[in-house]
C-alpha cells in the first residue's frame, strides 16, 4: 500500500533555475539586484558583523582572572629586607605592589626558605608546600 502513496498535487515545486532568461522571473541579476559586495559570487557576511556599528563581542567588557605565581626566593627575599615577619598574606603583597588586589596567588616552589611563616594564597605546589611545612611554617589556602 506504502508504493502508491504519492505526494499531494501542487504540494511538490521544482526547485527555480536562476539566470535562465528574463521570462522566468530570476534572469539578469538572478535576485541579487545591482552591483555591489553582495550581489558577487564569494560573498560572505563575517560572523559578528552588525553592518559598522561597533560589534556585540566589543561592546562588551573584557573579564576574568590573572594567578600571579610567587616564587619561595621572592618570598624569601622579602623577609631578608624586612618586608614581612611572621606572616605573609594577600594584603602584604598589594602593598608591597607584588600583585593586585583582583589577583589569585600561587606559590612555587623554587628555591629555599628559611624562616617559619604563616603563608595564605590561592594555591599552592607540592614542592611549596612541603618546603614550608619543613622550615617550621604553615600553609593556608584562601
Amino acid at each position: 500500500m506504502l508504493n502508491f502513496l504519492s505526494p499531494k498535487i501542487g504540494t511538490k515545486r521544482k526547485k527555480l533555475r536562476l539566470g535562465r532568461g528574463q521570462g522566468t522571473g530570476k534572469g539578469g541579476t538572478c535576485g541579487r539586484g545591482h552591483k555591489g559586495a553582495k550581489s558577487r559570487s564569494g560573498f560572505s557576511k563575517k560572523i559578528g558583523f552588525e553592518g559598522g556599528q561597533m560589534p556585540l563581542q566589543r561592546r562588551i567588557p573584557k573579564f576574568g582572572f590573572r594567578i600571579i605565581e610567587i616564587n619561595l626566593d621572592k618570598i624569601q627575599n622579602l623577609v631578608d629586607k624586612g618586608l614581612v615577619k611572621s606572616s605573609l598574606n594577600q594584603e602584604i603583597l598589594i602593598k608591597n605592589k607584588i600583585i593586585n588586589k583582583k589577583d589569585f596567588i600561587k606559590i612555587l616552589g623554587r628555591g629555599v626558605i628559611s624562616s617559619p611563616l604563616k603563608i595564605s594564597a590561592h594555591k599552592f605546589s607540592n614542592k611549596a608546600s612541603s618546603s614550608i611545612k619543613k622550615s617550621g611554617g604553615s600553609v593556608f589556602l584562601l
